[in-house]
């Protein structure tokens, strides 16, 4: 039995000499690595903080201490090392493992987090209750993996830092380099002020100085000025002492002996302290070392050597997308490009590649990337903006306020829209047609398949004001993609397939299905018309109406959320014109989405062809009810 087997709860960890954390660490990464091989997941990040994360658990004392995790992806180690290693195997999988901090999976699972910025004031939160309540365990903020770009993060730091909040944070830092020299003179200077008795060193000297007749005080201030202009001039993390922090570091992640001997320090400080760590993202693994990107979030590959494993299938829509912007950026020198922090993710690194001046990463800030793309657009650009339909939820109010109020020539690119598969309820994007839908000035458009997203996206360049694309994460349909780029006649939806008995109403890849629901349909004597919506504002109210009256019945197919999608918006229609008589079956989601295989969720949420099929079967039984 190997160390970590005998790993049930943190406590055990303590028992353990650095030798065997050493060992006990190359056991942790060899489980990460055997288990994301076969289940995909977030490998780079998490090989990195195997010896912060057996630190953290070695000196502070979860649950009852708060460890809040930032960006959320990095806490396999902590799920390891908290009583889930016997369920490990089933990380990322459907009624599985989340591949993100869950509070009811465990009590060391303090806060959920799938998105990022949010842990230290999710921290200082924490910090307050207790605080008010009278208690006194730790809270512990760990962020890192680019979260400090977002601005959240900083009006946290400046709001723990304002009311001196007993609090740490560390920062986990795996790509900034320390040079020689500068680390040499940080390494003295932390040393000093890592001392317990530097401190109170300090305070009894300037105590001293102010003793001095006359001349104390001006004295006092004129080495505290000193003192001052040196750290400037020397000491890293000055933006974290001026926002009211004690900062510790940096220090390497991944010495176990200096890692729990700073995190006790900061243990036993007063106010808020930051220790900056720095680590090698994907440590242990020499392909995730080198290709820490493409580790960062990984499928399937090969354990022994790291080859991904690659199945044959059509390109993305992702891909798509990022081909077509290329290909119309070619011709039109006003198109620029913006991503937060997924140029990768987004399918934007051959448009970075060809137009470098024409791409801007904001990083983890998806706020400022929209109404930075509305500035952009006022100054006569044709900005898009890419962005994760989950992550667009971030920068609602400005998608809202900066962009369609001022109806600025702004496409905003809609990835990973529907259910994403195994990162789960945090990455699921199955609200942006709720919170979209109802802005004035947006065009709102979804391709039934990646052709129709190259029109799509090519209409929306030729589109004034602002449009809005929503696109899935899977590999497209497999059509054909030669034909020219057309530009698609506003608000027009398509039918696909015409019929009197039921209206089949799809919007993006729930299309595919409802064509195929119809071929069976047929087979038992239903005829179905099955309508491509295109658009989801404006609605096409003239083919709608049309089919309202023609069938009287309607089953509406979305990958979103029932309330407020696309069904909503044919119902509220309908009631708008005032047509009554039609009987309408809603197939989407009722709430919050586990995590699972796409094909998997579609299955268990009725988005299929049988499901569609039971749906038409009840509106039959609806209309007898009614008839009789």
């Amino acid at each position: 039995m190997g160390l970590l087997e005998k790993i049930h709860d943190p406590k055990d960890l303590r028992a353990l000499g650095m030798t065997e954390l050493k060992n006990l660490a190359q056991e942790i990464r060899q489980q990460m690595i055997e288990v994301v091989s076969k289940n995909g997941g977030h490998l780079a990040p998490n090989l990195g903080v195997v010896e912060l994360t057996i630190a953290l658990h070695r000196i502070f004392d979860s649950p009852q201490d708060k460890i809040v995790w930032d960006v959320g992806h990095q806490t396999y180690v902590h799920k390891l090392l908290t009583g889930r290693m016997d369920r490990f195997y089933s990380l990322r999988q459907y009624q599985g493992l989340s591949g993100f901090p869950k509070r009811s999976e465990s009590a060391h699972d303090c806060f959920e987090t799938g998105h990022s910025s949010t842990s230290i004031s999710a921290a200082v939160g924490f910090a307050k209750a207790r605080d008010v309540l009278g208690e006194h365990h730790h809270v512990v903020a760990v962020i890192g993996d680019g979260a400090m770009t977002g601005g959240m993060a900083y009006e946290a730091l400046n709001h723990a830092g304002h009311n001196e909040t007993n609090m740490i944070v560390v920062l986990n830092d795996n790509e900034m380099s320390i040079s020689p020299n500068v680390g040499a003179m940080s390494s003295y200077l932390n040393r000093l002020r890592t001392d317990p008795l530097y401190d109170k060193r300090k305070e009894e000297i300037e105590e001293l100085l102010k003793r001095i007749p006359g001349i104390g005080s001006k004295v006092a201030k004129m080495v505290a000025k000193a003192k001052d202009s040196l750290k400037y001039l020397l000491v890293p993390g000055l933006i974290f002492e001026e926002l009211g922090f004690t900062y510790l570091g940096p220090i390497d992640g991944h010495d176990q002996a200096l890692l729990e001997e700073v995190l006790d320090q900061a243990k036993h400080k007063n106010g808020p302290v930051l220790v900056h760590v720095l680590t090698c993202k994907g440590k242990g693994f020499k392909p995730a070392e080198e290709n820490p990107d493409i580790f960062h979030g990984v499928g399937p590959f090969d354990p022994d050597t790291g080859k991904i494993i690659k199945k044959s299938a059509p390109p993305t829509y992702t891909a798509v997308f990022g081909d077509t912007l290329s290909t119309l950026a070619k011709d039109n020198p006003n198109i620029v490009a913006i991503s937060a922090a997924m140029p990768s993710g987004t399918g934007l690194n051959a448009f970075a590649k060809q137009f470098p001046e024409r791409f801007f990463d904001v990083g983890i800030a998806e706020q400022h990337a929209v109404t930075f793309a509305a500035g952009l657009a006022f100054g006569g650009l044709k900005p898009v903006v890419a962005i994760y339909s989950t992550f667009y939820q971030r920068a609602y109010d400005q998608v809202l306020h900066d962009v369609c109020l001022q109806n600025a020539n702004v496409v905003l690119a809609i990835d990973r829209a529907g259910v994403v598969g195994d990162d789960g309820p945090t990455h699921h994007g199955v609200f942006d047609i709720s919170f979209f839908r109802i802005i004035p000035n947006l065009v709102f458009m979804a391709p039934k398949d990646e052709n129709e997203l190259r029109h799509m996206l090519y209409t929306a360049i030729q589109q004034d004001g602002p449009v809005a694309i929503r696109y899935p994460r899977s590999a497209g349909q497999g059509v054909s993609m030669e034909e020219p780029l057309q530009k698609l006649p506003l608000g027009k939806a398509e039918v696909l397939r015409d019929g009197k008995d039921v209206a089949l109403i799809g919007i993006g890849p729930m299309v595919q299905l409802c064509l195929s629901a119809a071929q069976e349909l047929r087979h038992r004597g239903i005829d179905a018309a099955v309508i491509n919506l295109r658009f989801i504002t404006p609605l096409d109210r003239e083919l709608l109406l049309h089919y309202a009256r023609l069938t009287k019945r309607f089953v509406t197919v979305e990958d979103h959320v029932l309330k407020g999608g696309m069904g909503s918006a044919i119902l509220e229609l309908l009631e708008e014109e005032g047509v009554e008589g039609v009987s309408i079956e809603r197939l989407g989601y009722s709430g919050f989405v586990e995590q699972g295989s796409i094909p998997q969720l579609h299955m268990a949420q009725g988005l299929s062809v049988k499901g569609i099929i039971q749906a038409t079967e009840r509106l039959k039984l609806v209309r007898r009810i009614a008839q009789s």
